[in-house]
């Protein structure tokens, strides 16, 4: 011990030297084993990441090789489906029946079997031979997705309303004759319900349908059907899910034969029937009440104070519009709510809903068709009309339906029985208008002739300009147009057959993509500003786009 205390006494220095190199030697052991550890920490996060990467790989690898996506169904261009000794009816419904994405067809025909495809008969469902058949074909193929002997015969089909039956499913409503309601399933074509009622004799029918709330209280919509008998409008009220009739019937008398429209406002709706001279105006809170016999508060089922102000209530004439021979009634979408579109036989009119003032009239002579809506500029809302000219001539206008100028008018030969107009939206927010007449080019008139139905193409980016797409000898029942996919696929549908007077024949249902027609048609110049050649205006509205619009 006194060595080194003299040690270091004598060579302070060097004890210091072997301190400090002492920390340092305990300083680089603990920075070694310290950087083992990062080093054991690095190589982890390494192997994680490669393992990260790799199962990435994996699952990639099996969403694009192994798992197959799902089939996009490959929609033929054109397709037909026939029936021999049957008889349609005037009725066409576009619905997703077997959920591909893809619009299906829905029409209805009478025969005494249905297709080859599902081989049923009337008497399957107990109805006598022949009976009314519903039936639901592919939008892709024309393939029968479902038949289904309905009744003895269809006064009315319609299809889409969202809630039928204990299930709750999207379906169809059969009005059959004798007087039966048949609702129908949309996906599958089995009946959900029959309820026979009676309406007596002479009646006529006023359509559509209309679905309401739920007044049962049974958690399904209900529905509310019209008839017209001498001079009164019955109403009945059913429930969507049994089809039972809810209360009693309701009588509204009138001054003829009436028609209807429903106009929903913000929080109440109202059903304006018309008859040739006379316009009049119940809210369904009026109706729903007189039927189960008490006041039912409901939401949509309260009444607007303003239209309370101009209706009669004796009469439930609507005071502010005194002019007759009503033709149609049309509603047409405003900047806030729905305006109404009233046309008799010398001008149409637009009344706003709000404080029923007109907006402004039009003059036009006998109307033919029911009023449409389309875009002929870019999301300015047009309506479409058609007006009688003469004997077997006609004349289609397109009218602005802000301010009633006349954007577009054409004059053409039509016969008797000659399909409306269609519109089909466009990519650049207008819309084409399919038209059905004979065009005579000025000073090639013959008149000596009957009508031929011809279908033109009109598009406002050529507004000189008519494509003729076909002609028909064939008797058209029904068309529609629509566009099968969204946003694209776009097609017309043709329903052709004999007349219920005419007895049974060969029936066909046809869905043909407009591009089809457009590559060959037969480019008519309106007036002479022959800017493109016509190949270029054909290859152009080939390629032109559509749009599904909400």
């Amino acid at each position: 011990m006194d060595n080194k205390d003299s040690e270091a006494e004598i060579h302070p220095l060097k004890t210091e030297d072997v301190k400090a190199q002492e920390n340092h030697e305990n300083f680089v052991e603990r920075r070694i084993v310290k950087s083992s550890g990062l080093s054991r920490l690095s190589r982890w996060r390494t192997a994680a990441f490669f393992i990260s990467l790799f199962l990435c790989l994996i699952i990639v690898f099996a969403f694009s090789f192994i798992i197959p996506c799902p089939e996009r169904p490959v929609s033929e261009r054109t397709w037909f489906r026939y029936y021999n000794d049957a008889v349609p009816y005037q009725f066409l419904a576009i619905e997703d029946v077997n959920e591909d994405k893809v619009q299906d067809v829905l029409f209805a025909f009478k025969s005494s079997n249905g297709s080859s495809s599902f081989n049923r008969s009337c008497l399957d469902e107990g109805l006598p031979s022949p009976c009314a058949f519903v039936a639901a074909v592919s939008g892709t193929n024309g393939s029968v997705l479902w038949e289904s002997p309905a009744a003895e015969d269809v006064q009315w089909l319609q299809c889409g309303i969202q809630q039928l039956g204990v299930a709750e499913a999207p379906g169809c409503l059969v009005v059959g004759k004798p007087l039966s309601l048949i609702a129908i399933d949309l996906q599958t074509g089995e009946v959900l319900w029959r309820e026979s009622g009676d309406f007596g004799a002479n009646y006529t029918l006023l359509t559509p349908l209309s679905v309401i709330p739920d007044v049962d209280n049974d958690g399904v919509q209900d529905l509310i059907i019209f008839i017209t008998k001498g001079g009164q409008v019955k109403t009945f009220i059913h429930s969507g899910k049994t089809g039972q009739q809810i209360g009693s019937t309701g009588s509204l008398t009138m001054d003829g034969n009436a028609r209807y429209v429903r106009l929903d406002l913000r929080s109440s709706s109202y059903f304006l029937f018309y008859t040739e001279n006379s316009l009049y105006a119940y809210s369904l809170k009026d109706l729903c009440s007189a039927a189960v016999g008490m006041e039912i508060k409901l939401p949509g089922l309260q009444q607007d104070p303003q239209w309370e102000k101009n209706i009669d209530r004796t009469t439930h004439r609507l005071s502010l519009l005194r002019f007759g021979d009503f033709r149609y009634l049309a509603k047409v979408p405003g900047p806030s709510r729905d305006n109404i579109l009233v046309v008799n036989s010398e001008m149409a009119m637009l009344i706003n809903t709000k404080d029923l003032h007109t907006v402004w009239t039009l003059n036009v002579s006998r109307a033919l068709s029911e009023p449409l809506l389309g875009y002929y500029k870019p999301d300015v809302l047009g309506i479409v009309l058609e007006s009688e000219i003469g004997p077997n001539r006609k004349k289609v206008m397109i009218v602005e339906s802000g301010s009633g100028a006349v954007q577009w008018d054409l004059k053409l030969n039509s016969g008797a029985g000659s399909p409306g107009p269609a519109i089909l939206s466009t990519a650049d927010h207008r819309s084409a208008f399919l038209i059905w007449g004979d065009y005579q080019e000025p000073g090639n008139e013959t008149r000596d002739r009957a009508p031929l139905q011809k279908l033109y193409l009109f598009h406002p980016s050529y507004s000189n300009v008519l494509l003729e797409l076909r002609n028909s000898t064939d008797q058209i029942v029904a068309f529609t147009a629509v566009l099968f996919e969204r946003s694209r696929h776009a097609c017309y549908v043709l329903l052709r057959g004999p007349q219920p007077s005419e007895g049974p024949g060969p029936v066909s249902l046809m869905k043909r993509k407009l591009k089809e027609d457009v590559s060959g048609s037969r480019v008519i110049w309106l007036s002479h500003m022959a800017e493109d050649s016509e190949q270029y205006i054909r290859d152009r509205l080939y390629r032109m786009r559509f749009q599904s619009r909400v």
